[in-house]
Formats: structure tokens, C-alpha cells, sequence
């Protein structure tokens, strides 16, 4: 039996995850091809300064990253970012924070429609992009309306798969490198800082999508019931996490751009920007190889995305955050959140003929930067403000993660500023009316993980 009694004899989870357990979930999670989806996105806004924004995004995101770690020894069963808004600032600020990340939750498999449309045209261009944006809106509402998920194992085996295909690009690239040295260290460097395309604002405003190759580094923090010493494991994988990411993707989109430079990619063609840069050390072959890896990358992430909508969404539901009838609602057989599925397959679809893959990014990390500032804000408070011994590392830690949070979210693009202020709008107004003007408390809680399947 996995489970251990506890003082009432009732089960509880076993602590049996170790650190390097962590990593590598954390890795699975964030995925070894991170950046290569978002690519030409992040290249177009930043006149080919990709590493640059990978390396800027990286310390936003540890800054954040430690005050998750921080907040998950406090709570160590909620793990989400408007708990520790709510509890610790004001639960009116925590439904603020929650209604920004539904915006995400919702958008997520909509920008995977995209994007594996997108790729599919590359393997059958024949095919029109209408057709494919409703075969994948609707395949990934079938598999989760009928209660199929994707096992740990299976999430490992593909990791593994694409670390491969990983490997397979850097042998392609270092023979294609070989002998360009005779460029001199200007070559070399011109990743990192080239005048002629240099822009501080197209720099942030890339930043600004190139953390999305971090997303998901937060996730560690739901198993802190089950690692051996939560208090040090916990923070200590998502920072490596973080880390790990960083270097990896780096290495990546640093390669890359020596093959390709700082060139823009054609707006019809930036979804496939990495799989075409591999075609020019690779041919073909490789071109292929990164657009299939992209594409099942893809398939997964939209999949389990749409999944994590929907529960959100009933858990809003199922606490009268939203109205309880449609959204707090499971089917009694698969128990599942049927209505939720079927809305976020809905809006997946109409999304994915109404904005870009490149806006619809944008708009997601509207509202993630606003948990992380969220995070930090809650960090702050609870262990420098509150906190009886005044220690600098408690006020630096959060402070700059905010303030670094809240620059890269200003440089984001003014369409996407300006809907997620609509969206937030929206929300203050639907929390305003529910709580009387946020004097009762409106719980965002998701619900627990046995009563939706």
C-alpha cells in the first residue's frame, strides 16, 4: 500500500519523492523543447536577440521561483498562486490574481491549436488550416471528455524522446559550426548584443514571451505533500528547475541563431521558425524531426491544458465562483467537468480563427506575469513585513522579482495590455457583484484531485 496512516489511521500521501524526483517531474513538465514553439515569435519582437531574452526571463523567473518555493512551505497542500494572494494579502486581490490565471488556463490550449495546426500544414500542406484548428480543438475535447489522461510514465518516455531529437540537433549544429571560427569572437557574441538590431523595447517586449519557456516550473509546488523534507526540497527543485531550463534553452536558441541570425522570419512561417532554421544544418530530415517533436510537444501541452481549465473552472464552480449549475457540475460516470470541457474546446476553436499564435502568447502571459507578481507580493509580505526578524533576503528576494515581473509585463505588446485589462475588468466587476463589493470572501479553490478524473 503507498500510503502512510496518520494519528487517525486515515491514509495520507507518502513522502517518497527525493530532490533530483523533483527536477526531473519539474523538467518533464517544462519540457526539454521549451523554447522552440515560441522561437520566431521572440525573435521577431527582439531583432534576433532570443538568448538574450532566455537569459533576462531566467532571472525574473528564479527571483519568483524562490518565492514560490518560500509560499509552498507555508501552504503546503494549496500550491497556487491566488492562495497565497488571498491569505496574505486581501481575497479580493486573490480573486483578481485567480480571474488572471483562468485568462491563461483558457488560453493555453487555444495557442496550442494554433500552433499544431500550424506544424501539420508543414507535414500535409494540402491540408487548409480551418480543417486542422477543428480536428485538434475537437480531438483534445474528446480525449478529455472521455477521461483519458496522460500517465507520468508516458510524459517521461516523451522527455526522453525529445532530448534525443535535442541531442540529434546540437551534432547536426556543431557540424555545421565547424571551421566558423575564422568569423572571429564577433560571430560568437553577436547572439547576445548585435548593434544593428539591437532595440531595448523589442528586448523586453521579447522577454516578455520568452518566459512562457518557463511555465509550469510552479507545478513542484503541488507535491509538497508527498517530498522527503518539503521545507528544502520544494524551493530547492524549482530554482534548479528554473536553472536547468534556462542553460538548456539558451544552448538551444543560441545555436540557432548562429545558423540564422538576427533576420526576421515571415509572419505566415514564425510557428515553424526553429523547424526551418534546422533545415538549414539539417535538410529535411531534421526539419521534420523538429516539426513532428514541436508538434507531439504540442498535442501533450494541449491536451493536459485543456484538462486543467476545465478543473480549474469547476473548482471556481463547485465553490460559487462561478455559476455553481454549469461550471460545478462532473458527468456521473467518467466524472468529469463535461461542461467546462466542452467550453474550453469551444473557445479553443473560435480563438484559434480570431487572434495569432504570437498575440494569443502574449495575452497568456498577461496573466501569468501577474501571478508571479502576485507570489512575490504574498512572499513579501509574509516573511519580510510580518515576519518578526527583518533578514535583507526576505525584502530583496521578492522585491526585485516584482519589480523585474512588473517591468517585463509593461513591455508587453499594447493590444495585449489593453484586452487583459478588458478581461480584468470584466472579472472586478462579475467579483464586485458576487461579494457585495468584496466584503464577503470568494473562494477560488480548485477542487480536490479524487473528485474530478
Amino acid at each position: 500500500m503507498s500510503s502512510e496512516a496518520g494519528i487517525t489511521g486515515a491514509p495520507r500521501l507518502r513522502r517518497a519523492l527525493t530532490l533530483w524526483n523533483l527536477v526531473i517531474i519539474g523538467m518533464v513538465i517544462v519540457q526539454p523543447i521549451a523554447p522552440m514553439g515560441i522561437y520566431g515569435v521572440i525573435s521577431n519582437k527582439a531583432g534576433g536577440h532570443v538568448v538574450t531574452t532566455i537569459l533576462i526571463a531566467m532571472v525574473a523567473m528564479l527571483f519568483t521561483a524562490i518565492s514560490y518555493g518560500k509560499m509552498a512551505r507555508a501552504y503546503p497542500s494549496a500550491g497556487s498562486a491566488y492562495t497565497y494572494v488571498g491569505r496574505e494579502i486581501h481575497h479580493g486581490f486573490g480573486y483578481l490574481t485567480g480571474w488572471a490565471m483562468v485568462m491563461d488556463y483558457i488560453l493555453n490550449p487555444l495557442i496550442c491549436t494554433i500552433i499544431c495546426s500550424k506544424l501539420t500544414q508543414n507535414i500535409l500542406p494540402g491540408m487548409p488550416y480551418w480543417a486542422l484548428a477543428i480536428f485538434y480543438a475537437g480531438f483534445f475535447t474528446v480525449l478529455n471528455l472521455r477521461g483519458v489522461k496522460t500517465s507520468a510514465r508516458i510524459n517521461e518516455v516523451l522527455a526522453a524522446g525529445m532530448s534525443v531529437v535535442v541531442v540529434i540537433f546540437f551534432v547536426f549544429i556543431i557540424r555545421f559550426l565547424w571551421g566558423l571560427h575564422v568569423y572571429g569572437a564577433r560571430f560568437f557574441t553577436q547572439p547576445f548584443y548585435n548593434p544593428a538590431t539591437f532595440s531595448f523595447s523589442g528586448v523586453f517586449q521579447g522577454t516578455s514571451i520568452a518566459v512562457l519557456t518557463y511555465i509550469g516550473f510552479d507545478a513542484i509546488s503541488t507535491f509538497s505533500e508527498e517530498v522527503e523534507n518539503p521545507r528544502r526540497n520544494i524551493l530547492l527543485a524549482t530554482v534548479l528547475v528554473c536553472v536547468i531550463t534556462g542553460v538548456l534553452s539558451s544552448l538551444e536558441v543560441y545555436a540557432a541563431q548562429l545558423v540564422w541570425g538576427s533576420a526576421p522570419f515571415p509572419s505566415d512561417k514564425v510557428e515553424s521558425a526553429f523547424p526551418i532554421v534546422a533545415q538549414q544544418v539539417g535538410g529535411l530530415f531534421l526539419f521534420q524531426l523538429l516539426n513532428f517533436t514541436i508538434l507531439i510537444a504540442n498535442v501533450g501541452s494541449g491536451i493536459g491544458s485543456q484538462l486543467a481549465a476545465a478543473r480549474l473552472l469547476y473548482g471556481m464552480g463547485r465553490n460559487d465562483a462561478l455559476p455553481k449549475g454549469f461550471f460545478g457540475k462532473i458527468t456521473a460516470g467518467r466524472r468529469i467537468p463535461q461542461n467546462n470541457v466542452i467550453l474550453i474546446g469551444a473557445l479553443a476553436l473560435l480563438g484559434a480563427f480570431l487572434i495569432t499564435y504570437e498575440r494569443g502568447a502574449e495575452l497568456l502571459n498577461f496573466g501569468a506575469f501577474i501571478a508571479f507578481m502576485g507570489v512575490n507580493a504574498a512572499s513579501f509580505m509574509r516573511y519580510f513585513a510580518r515576519a518578526k526578524e527583518k533578514k535583507i533576503g526576505n525584502l530583496l528576494v521578492p522585491a526585485l522579482g516584482f519589480l523585474i515581473c512588473g517591468f517585463i509585463w509593461w513591455n508587453l505588446s499594447p493590444p495585449a495590455k489593453i484586452v487583459g485589462t478588458i478581461w480584468l475588468a470584466l472579472g472586478i466587476a462579475y467579483g464586485a457583484w458576487k461579494t457585495s463589493w468584496f466584503r464577503n470572501e470568494m473562494s477560488f479553490d480548485a477542487a480536490p484531485e479524487q473528485q474530478v478524473e
